[in-house]
C-alpha cells in the first residue's frame, strides 16, 4: 500500500511539474513572440558588406571612397529604361521628368502616401536616400531607341527601415516605378525599372512572405503529414504547437543578437531559420512521441511512461541537435559574413528546437493523457502494432540477404553521384536569381539591348597617376570592355569641357564600363584578367565594384568549401565515435552520408538544368547543401544507431539491428518525410537559391530516410556483423 501511496506522490508530482513547465513556456513565449515579428527589422542584405577586409574589392571600395561622396561602391544605381523613339526633346523631358522624381515623396502602387506605424499617411521624400552629391540624368541610346535614367541611392541608407517597420528601398522603388509608368504612358514609352536599386528591391520584396505565407505554409504541410502520421484530429497539434514556441525563442533570441550586431541575420537566412527549426523540432518531436508511444504499452501509468521514453530519447536528440548545431557552427569559419551569420542564427534555431521538444512537449503530452492519441489510444499490456508492420518486414529482409539490398542501394546512389560533376555553380547574376520574371529582371535583360550592361555600374581601377594613360589604353584593347573614363573633379556635362582628371595621394580612379551586367558570370569571368592585365602597368592598382564583388565572393565560397567541409565531416565523424562507442560504426555512417550527399548533387543536376531549367547554381550552393544534408542527415544515423546499440546490447548485432529498423523505421520515414516537406516549402520564395536549397534537402532527406537509413546501413550492418562496434566489447557478442 505504501507503494502505492509514493507511486501516485510521485504521479501527481510530475503531473504538477508538467503544469509548471507549460506555464513558463506561456511566459516566455508572450515575451520572444513579438520579438520573433519584428526580425525583418535587422536584417542587413548588401553583398558587399558580406566580403572580409582583406579581399581586393573590399580594399579597392576604401581606396575609391576618398575620391568622391558618391562613389558607386556607396550607391545602388536605380536604374529606368524607356524604350521608344527618341528625339532631343524627349531627352530633355526625360532629364526634367528625373530630376523632379528625385524629389517625390514615396507612395504606394496606388499612388497613395506610405503609411507609419499608426496606419496615418507620412511624408518622405526619395531625395533623402540619394546618394550625397549624386548626379541625376537621362541620356539617349546610340540609335535613339530608348533613354536611360540614373537615379543613384544611398547604398547605406537604403536599407533604412521605416516607420511602417518595412524595409526602405521596396517603397523607394515602387515609387519611381509607379511615377514612370504615368510619365511613360503619357510620352509613349515602355518603361522598366531596374539596375542593382531594382533588383535589390524586387529580392527584398521576395522576402516579404517570410512573416507571413511561408510560415503559413509550412504549418499547414507539417500539420497534414503529423493528421496522416498519428490517424489522430488532436495528437498533431502538440507538436506543431511546441515547433512553434521553439521558433519565437529562437526568433525573440536572434532579433536581440541582431540588433546589438553580434550577430548578422539576412533575408536568406531568416527563411532558412524557419524550415530549419520547424522541421528539426517536429522531427525530435516524432522520435519523442513514438517512444512514449511504444512505453505506453508497457506501463500502465502515463508518467512512468513518458520517464522512461524521455530517457530513451535525451541522448539521440541532444547528440543529434548537437551535432546540427555543431555543424552550422563551422560556418564561423567562412570569410563571408552572411555564412558565418547563418552559423549561429541556425545553430540558435537547432538548440531551441531541442530544448522546447525536451521541456515543453513531454509536460504537454503527461497533462493530456492518453486521450490525445484518440482515437488509437495505446493501450497498457497490449501490442504494438508496429513491431508487425511493413517495417519490420523490411528490417528481415535486409537480414536474409544483406548483400543483394546494399548492392542495389549503392548502384543506385553511385550512378546519381556520376552526374555531381555537372553542376554549374559558378554563380548567379541577381537577374538569374529570380524564378519568376520581375520587372528588374525584364528591365536588365532589355538594358543590354539598348546600351552596354554594365552602364551605370562601372569597374572602378584605381591607379597611379602616371600609370593611368598606359592602363587606359590597355583596357581599352581589352575583350569586354566598352569605355573607360578618368572620375572628375565635377559632372561631365555634355556639350560643356570636359573637367580636369580628379587626383587623390597620387592616384586616379578610373570608370570602367562593361559590355556585360557587372554581376553576370561574363562580367565577373573579365575581372581577374583585368587585375593581370592592370597590374602589368602597375602592381598597386586595386580593381572593385560591383563584378569584382562578386568575383571575391566566388573566390571566398571555394575557400570556405575547401576549409569547413573536411572539418564537418571530422567533427560529426568523432561525435559518432563517442556516441555509438565504435570508429568502424561511425566511418561506416559517415561513408554512407557523403555519398548520399553526392548522389543529391547529382540528382539536383539532373532537375535543376533539364527540368527547372535554371542559369545554374549559386557558389555557395555545394557548400550550404553538404551542411544541411551531412549535419541534418546525420540526425536519421543517429536515431537508427543508438537505437541498434541499445538493441544490440540485449540480444546481439544481428537481432538489434533488425529490432532497431523495426522500431525506428517508421519515426524515421515521417521525420524524413516532414523536414523534406519543410524545406521544400522554400520554393514558394521566387528565389533561385533558396528553391535549389529546399529541393536539394528535401531530395537528399527522402533518400537518406527511404535508401540510405533504412536498406544500405542496415544491409552493411548485417553483412560486416558484430565487428562494426570496433573497438568496443560489443564486437564480440
Amino acid at each position: 500500500m505504501s507503494e502505492l501511496n509514493t507511486e501516485k506522490r510521485a504521479h501527481r508530482r510530475l503531473i504538477l511539474l508538467a503544469s509548471v513547465v507549460a506555464i513558463i513556456w506561456l511566459f516566455v513565449s508572450s515575451a520572444t513572440g513579438p520579438l520573433f515579428g519584428n526580425l525583418s527589422t535587422v536584417q542587413k542584405n548588401d553583398n558587399s558588406k558580406f566580403l572580409p577586409a582583406g579581399s581586393e574589392s573590399s580594399r579597392a571600395a576604401d581606396a575609391i571612397l576618398k575620391f568622391s561622396d558618391n562613389s558607386a561602391n556607396n550607391q545602388f544605381p536605380t536604374l529606368i529604361l524607356f524604350e521608344g523613339k527618341v528625339d532631343a526633346t524627349k531627352v530633355a523631358s526625360a532629364n526634367a521628368f528625373v530630376q523632379a522624381l528625385a524629389n517625390k515623396d514615396l507612395v504606394d502602387s496606388t499612388g497613395h502616401l506610405i503609411t507609419g506605424a499608426d496606419g496615418k499617411p507620412v511624408s518622405i521624400s526619395i531625395s533623402k536616400y540619394l546618394a550625397p552629391g549624386a548626379q541625376i540624368g537621362a541620356f539617349p541610346s546610340a540609335k535613339n531607341d530608348a533613354i536611360l535614367a540614373n537615379i543613384p541611392l544611398d547604398s547605406t541608407s537604403a536599407g533604412d527601415i521605416l516607420p511602417n517597420k518595412k524595409p526602405v528601398l521596396p517603397a523607394i522603388v515602387t515609387t519611381i516605378r509607379y511615377f514612370s509608368t504615368q510619365y511613360a504612358q503619357a510620352n509613349g514609352f515602355i518603361t522598366h525599372t531596374t539596375g542593382l536599386g531594382g533588383l535589390f528591391a524586387d529580392l527584398f520584396s521576395s522576402f516579404n512572405g517570410l512573416d507571413s505565407s511561408l510560415l503559413l505554409v509550412t504549418g499547414s504541410v507539417i500539420a497534414l503529414i503529423l493528421i496522416v502520421v498519428y490517424r489522430s484530429p488532436v495528437l498533431w497539434i502538440l507538436p506543431l504547437m511546441s515547433a512553434g514556441f521553439a521558433l519565437t525563442l529562437a526568433g525573440g533570441v536572434i532579433y536581440e543578437l541582431a540588433k546589438h550586431n553580434i550577430i548578422t541575420l539576412d533575408g536568406q537566412s531568416q527563411g532558412i531559420l524557419s524550415v530549419l527549426v520547424l522541421g528539426a523540432a517536429t522531427d525530435y518531436a516524432l522520435l519523442l512521441i513514438a517512444r512514449y508511444r511504444e512505453e505506453l504499452h508497457k506501463y500502465e501509468s502515463r508518467t512512468t511512461a513518458m520517464k522512461i521514453a524521455w530517457r530513451g530519447v535525451v541522448e539521440p536528440i541532444v547528440a543529434s541537435g548537437s551535432t546540427v548545431a555543431l555543424g552550422l557552427l563551422v560556418l564561423l569559419l567562412s570569410q563571408l559574413t552572411n555564412n558565418r551569420g547563418l552559423g549561429p542564427v541556425g545553430a540558435i534555431g537547432i538548440v531551441c528546437a531541442m530544448v522546447t521538444i525536451l521541456t515543453l512537449l513531454p509536460a504537454l503530452l503527461v497533462i493530456f493523457g492518453r486521450w490525445i492519441f484518440w482515437p488509437k489510444r495505446p493501450k497498457f499490456n497490449t501490442e504494438d502494432e508496429k513491431l508487425s508492420g511493413i517495417w519490420s518486414k523490411v528490417a528481415r529482409s535486409t537480414e536474409r540477404s544483406p548483400r543483394k539490398y546494399w548492392s542495389i542501394a549503392v548502384l543506385i546512389l553511385v550512378v546519381l553521384a556520376a552526374f555531381a560533376s555537372t553542376l554549374h555553380s559558378n554563380g548567379l547574376s541577381t537577374a538569374q536569381s529570380f524564378t519568376t520574371r520581375t520587372d528588374s529582371v525584364v528591365g536588365q535583360e532589355q538594358l543590354t539591348t539598348y546600351f552596354p550592361g554594365g552602364q551605370g555600374q562601372p569597374t572602378q581601377i584605381v591607379v597611379n597617376v602616371d600609370k593611368a594613360h598606359a592602363v587606359t589604353t590597355k583596357l581599352l584593347a581589352t575583350t569586354g570592355v566598352s569605355q573607360v573614363v578618368p572620375q572628375t573633379v565635377s559632372p561631365i556635362i555634355p556639350g560643356q569641357p570636359i573637367p580636369a582628371t580628379k587626383i587623390v595621394n597620387g592616384t586616379e580612379l578610373l570608370n570602367v564600363t562593361l559590355a556585360y551586367s557587372p554581376d553576370t558570370s561574363a562580367a565577373v569571368k573579365l575581372i581577374p584578367p583585368l587585375r593581370t592585365a592592370v597590374r602589368e602597368i602597375d602592381p598597386t592598382a586595386l580593381v572593385g565594384g560591383t563584378s569584382a564583388v562578386f568575383n571575391d565572393i566566388n573566390a571566398a565560397t571555394r575557400h570556405d568549401q575547401r576549409l569547413i567541409i573536411p572539418v564537418i565531416l571530422l567533427l560529426i565523424a568523432i561525435i559518432l565515435a563517442l556516441l555509438l562507442r565504435s570508429i568502424a560504426a561511425s566511418l561506416l555512417l559517415l561513408v554512407t552520408v557523403v555519398i548520399s550527399y553526392f548522389a543529391t548533387l547529382g540528382a539536383c543536376s539532373i532537375v535543376f538544368h533539364h527540368l527547372f531549367h535554371f542559369a545554374g547554381e549559386d557558389s555557395s550552393f555545394p557548400l550550404f547543401a553538404f551542411v544541411f544534408l551531412v549535419a541534418l542527415g546525420i540526425d536519421y544515423n543517429i536515431f537508427l544507431m543508438t537505437r541498434v546499440r541499445e538493441e544490440t546490447i540485449k540480444s546481439g548485432t544481428h537481432a538489434g539491428m533488425t529490432k532497431g529498423v523495426t522500431v525506428t523505421g517508421g519515426v524515421i520515414t515521417s521525420a524524413g518525410i516532414v523536414l523534406a516537406a519543410t524545406f521544400s516549402v522554400l520554393s514558394i520564395l521566387p528565389l533561385v537559391f533558396l528553391a535549389e536549397i529546399g529541393f536539394a534537402v528535401g531530395f537528399g532527406v527522402l533518400l537518406d530516410t527511404l535508401l540510405v537509413r533504412s536498406i544500405l546501413v542496415p544491409a552493411l550492418v548485417h553483412s560486416i556483423g558484430p565487428k562494426v562496434w570496433w573497438p568496443s566489447k560489443l564486437q564480440h557478442d
